[in-house]
């Protein structure tokens, strides 16, 4: 697979994650959420690292974001449980250059990108119920844009004038939180009206239980519930285009378009050749047109099912997706429907993006590193 230029394509993975990094060609960031960003040249010798405070998110899930060099500076999205915000750190000797608080969003695990607005280079990431863009050079805020989603794993991306965000999560009329009587039928074993950690053990609620546990009392009571369900439902789930110009808080003449169907929880969308793809939990694809948001095909099944926590990547006229137990589907590019050229199983777990380089693709499973070219 010739691998062309990649119009738009990102490292995150979208998921809460140990680490994660990014390139300039020359030198390598990391960025562990138990220490902060270290660089290194790649003959593999330490350039310098920026410490900062643990990541700690809602549930211990860990932070999922990565690092966007551009130009001079590292860029990163700090949005935490206690605290958010997005910082630039100098990419040659690692010093703080801004950091902007962000007290109006709760904590979100995409990443950002930088998006050249009517001249401008903006830093663009999401946040709960929000999207957010900031002056590149100073990181003094510049526009918001409200509707978003309550809850946001994904990572905006640009193409055609506009910039395209999507994400989903739980807790509307798609998928609406269970109540805590609901819950508690299946996990209050000694029915004393609260959830304990050890009457989750092995369940599928036992990895959400901290983050679910929302005022941190070790259980899980009808306030949590009650508390996490309104905040859930706050958000709206959305893919949504937006136009260049804007400032301060944009009205709906910013939105050039906007969808409702196919969205994904964890997978960035991906522009490419003129068109907006995402993949969803269940592999289900979904393709629009990039300036006018017509459906080109929806939620169309790739006979891959399972959850997907990589992101959608391109090259060569070929869409690239991996889901989260190792099956890789790549099809044809554009078409009122997505054509499989070709899939394939590695039985393991594949979280992070295939990521590709000259000819070569890619793909990160927890015990091996793999790359094919044509």
């Amino acid at each position: 697979m010739p691998a062309e230029k990649l119009e738009e394509f990102h490292s995150t993975e979208g998921s809460p994650a140990a680490s994660s990094c990014a390139t300039d060609g020359r030198r390598v960031v990391s960025y562990f959420g138990s220490f902060g960003l270290i660089c290194h040249d790649f003959s593999g010798k330490e350039l310098w690292r920026h410490p900062l405070p643990i990541a700690e998110t809602a549930g211990g899930f860990g932070t999922g974001s990565s690092p966007t060099l551009v130009g001079s500076l590292v860029i990163l999205n700090r949005d935490l449980l206690k605290s958010c915000s997005v910082i630039a750190v100098d990419l040659k000797s690692g010093k703080l250059a801004w950091e902007t608080a962000r007290p109006d969003v709760r904590q979100s695990y995409g990443s950002t990108i930088v998006w050249k607005n009517q001249g401008i280079d903006e830093v663009v990431m999401s946040g709960s119920l929000k999207l957010k863009a900031y002056d590149l050079k100073n990181g003094k805020e510049r526009w918001s844009l409200d509707g978003m989603p309550s809850f946001t794993c994904t990572t905006p991306v640009a193409g055609d004038g506009l910039l395209f965000f999507a994400g989903w999560s739980p807790g509307k009329g798609d998928s609406p939180m269970p109540t805590f009587e609901q819950t508690a039928a299946n996990f209050d074993k000694n029915k004393d009206g609260a959830i304990t950690k050890d009457e989750v053990m092995g369940t599928p609620l036992e990895p959400f239980f901290r983050a679910q546990d929302i005022n941190g009392d070790g259980k899980i009571t009808a306030e949590d519930v009650g508390t996490m369900k309104e905040m859930m439902s706050k958000g709206d789930n959305v893919l949504v285009a937006v136009r260049p110009g804007g400032q301060g808080n944009l009205g709906s003449n910013f939105v050039a378009w906007r969808q409702t169907r196919g969205l994904p929880y964890v997978p960035s969308p991906l522009y490419y050749r003129g068109h907006v793809y995402l993949v969803k939990d269940g592999g289900m694809v979904s393709c629009y047109d990039a300036t006018t948001g017509q459906v080109n095909y929806q939620q169309e099944r790739l006979n891959a099912l399972g959850n997907y926590y990589a992101s959608p990547v391109a090259a060569d006229g070929r869409i690239i997706v991996a889901s989260l137990d190792g099956k890789v589907t790549v099809f044809a590019a554009g078409g009122d429907a997505p054509k499989i050229l070709h899939q394939a199983d590695f039985k393991e777990r594949i979280a992070a993006t295939p990521a590709l380089a000259e000819n070569q693709v890619y793909v990160r499973t927890p015990t091996a590193l793999y790359a094919f070219e044509k």
